[in-house]
Parts: C-alpha cells; sequence; structure tokens
C-alpha cells in the first residue's frame, strides 16, 4: 500500500467533495488550446486516482498528445522500488517520535476519525504518527480500493506512455517540493483539516464518480463546485495547494511561447488546477493568452 501511495502523492493532493450532479453529454474534454500569436500548446487537467473503467481517456487528450513532443507534469514520479526515497518520505510524513495526531485532535474528532478508518477495515494505531496530509491521502486512496475506482491516474498513464514513445518529460516542480507541500499540510491546524476532510469523505463514491463525470465533460463550473468550493472553509489548504502554485505555475508555462516554434508541449495538471478565479487558465487569459477548449 506504501509503495503504491508514493507515486499518487506526489501528485498532489485532490480534495473531492459535494453531491452528484447529472451532466449533458458535451463534445469537450478537460483539455485546453492556449495561444498567443501564432504560437499555442496544450493543457490537460488530470485526475490522480483513476479506475481502469474510465479509459480509454476522452478523445481530445490522445489529439493533444499526438501533436506534442514535450509531456510536461507536475513532477517526476519516484520509484517505488527506491527503498531510500521511500525513507525519507516516511520520516517527513510522521511526527516526532513522542507525538501523534491525536495529541491535536479534540475527542470528538479523534473518535471521528477512529471510526472513519475502522469503518475502512483499518486501525487508528496504523495511521497516528503520519502527519495530517499524508494521513488523510492515505486515507483517499483506501476509500477508492473501497469502492473499487482505485487505479493509476492520467498523470502516470503518460509518464508512461511519453517514455514508451521517447517523448520528452519535463516538470513544473521538484519531488522535494511537493513532499514537502504534503507533510506540512493541516500542520498546526489538525483539528480543522481533519474535520473538513472527514466531511468532504461521507459519502467518497458518490462525490468521487461526480467529479470523473465533470472532468470528463470539462465543466469548469461543476470542477469549481466540486473540487475547490468544498474547500473555502480551510483558505491555508486552498492557498498551499492550489492558487500558490497556480501562480508559480504561470511563469513556467509563459516560457514554453519563446522556443523556435518546433516544440509543442502538453502540460498535464490536476484539473482543480484548471477551474475557479485563480486557476492556471484564468491566470494566463488575465495575461492575454486565448484560451481555448478542444
Amino acid at each position: 500500500m506504501i509503495k503504491k501511495t508514493i507515486k499518487q502523492l506526489f501528485l498532489g493532493t485532490l480534495c473531492i467533495a459535494a453531491s452528484i450532479t447529472s451532466l449533458t453529454a458535451l463534445a469537450e474534454s478537460s483539455v485546453w488550446k492556449v495561444s498567443k500569436g501564432n504560437d499555442h500548446i496544450f493543457i490537460g487537467g488530470t485526475v490522480h486516482i483513476l479506475p481502469a473503467s474510465e479509459f480509454p481517456l476522452p478523445v481530445e487528450f490522445e489529439q493533444a498528445y499526438q501533436k506534442s513532443n514535450i509531456i510536461v507534469l507536475e513532477t517526476k514520479l519516484p520509484d517505488a522500488s527506491d527503498s531510500a526515497f521511500q525513507m525519507k518520505m516516511m520520516q517527513k510524513m510522521a511526527y516526532g517520535q513522542d507525538e501523534t495526531i491525536g495529541d491535536f485532535l479534540s475527542a470528538k474528532t479523534k473518535l471521528n476519525l477512529s471510526q472513519h478508518i475502522s469503518a475502512l477495515g483499518a486501525d487508528l494505531m496504523m495511521f497516528e504518527r503520519f502527519k495530517p496530509g499524508f494521513l488523510m491521502t492515505m486515507l483517499a486512496l483506501l476509500e477508492a480500493q473501497k469502492a473499487g475506482l482505485s487505479g493509476e491516474g492520467v498523470d502516470i498513464f503518460y509518464s508512461n506512455k511519453a517514455t514508451k514513445d521517447n517523448k520528452q518529460l519535463t516538470y513544473l516542480e521538484t519531488a522535494e517540493f511537493q513532499m514537502n507541500m504534503i507533510a506540512n499540510m493541516g500542520v498546526g491546524n489538525e483539528e480543522k483539516f481533519i474535520k473538513s476532510n472527514l466531511d468532504q469523505m461521507k459519502d467518497f463514491k458518490a462525490m468521487f464518480l461526480g467529479l470523473l463525470k465533470a472532468w470528463r465533460a470539462g465543466d469548469e463550473q461543476l470542477l469549481n463546485k466540486l473540487a475547490i468550493e468544498p474547500m473555502k472553509d480551510d483558505p491555508s489548504t486552498i492557498k498551499t495547494l492550489l492558487t500558490d502554485r497556480n501562480k508559480n505555475w504561470v511563469p513556467l508555462i509563459e516560457k514554453m511561447f519563446s522556443g523556435n516554434g518546433s516544440e509543442k508541449e502538453f502540460v498535464l495538471v490536476g484539473v482543480a488546477h484548471l477551474a475557479g478565479n485563480d486557476s492556471v487558465l484564468a491566470l494566463l487569459k488575465a495575461k492575454g493568452y486565448r484560451i481555448e477548449k478542444i
């Protein structure tokens, strides 16, 4: 479980919430063409946990992939067989020797957390040493397994495909950056962070299926409702997980327009980064780039 989790952890934590909304079938998906003058790149929204039933991916992903010779991911996926890296990650994700997550929670929230973990067929003692960001990511993966919805996501699919096809892979962030981000998430705010995430996981299967429908249709408004609005009561997490990173990525994306024209990038980031007023797409549009859904 830990080895399988390592790859998905470094894709970022995508918080999932809200009720299912019925969608009209659209000939669109979460892939956009971003243009400036005669130059353009593609940006696609990914889901970091994707069941096998969701393959093949929407045709727009393949179209953008075939027209691109550079695939840009959030970060390089770590090798789960790298025991030294695994040890380093576990050290960062755990509290000090004398601390557990329960030390930072009210009695009620600790009980709710324990009961939630028990419903997943596990015990709080298995997870109590982990910091909140890592702990809730582990629980999300367990929820996906229980619901029969687990699987390697879009990022891993295209990382493997690009390697096989000898396409260049580049990255927006280092593994070290994402490791620290997850390790620090919710630290100092454990009570609110755990309560908020437990609330979002109350009906995980229905909520996750709703997100998948919104992602497949490229419904930006619904994606905002499902992936971002439920986090509004935790602005610190939104800032760390989404808005700060969106702002960091935009200058890197802008540099992709200063090449010789023969290079064409397909940027793949978590779909929550592409919805809402502070999304990567909104920031690029504000800078004068033309945004078109393909």
